[in-house]
């Protein structure tokens, strides 16, 4: 036995095609929200790598001084 399906056409109108077309304007809003929330998530970071960065670099620092005093040389 062999099953047939028979697939449909739909006929699209011009005013139903005005219609989807701004459909599709909106899944691209749904992008720009998720490339926004990325782009903060991102900054989050790269701030606080840069943060960690300077709190070491203090630290260093304070413990190794960039040039003795004389009374240590």
């Amino acid at each position: 036995m062999q099953m047939t399906s028979k697939k449909t056409i739909k006929v699209i109108k011009k005013s139903e095609r005005a219609a989807s077309e701004t459909k599709a304007v909106k899944t691209n809003g749904a992008r720009d929200t998720a490339r926004e929330m990325v782009q903060t998530v991102t900054n989050w970071v790269n701030e606080l790598q840069q943060k960690r960065r300077l709190e070491t670099s203090k630290a260093l620092k304070s413990m190794f001084p960039d040039s003795p005093k004389p009374t240590e040389a």
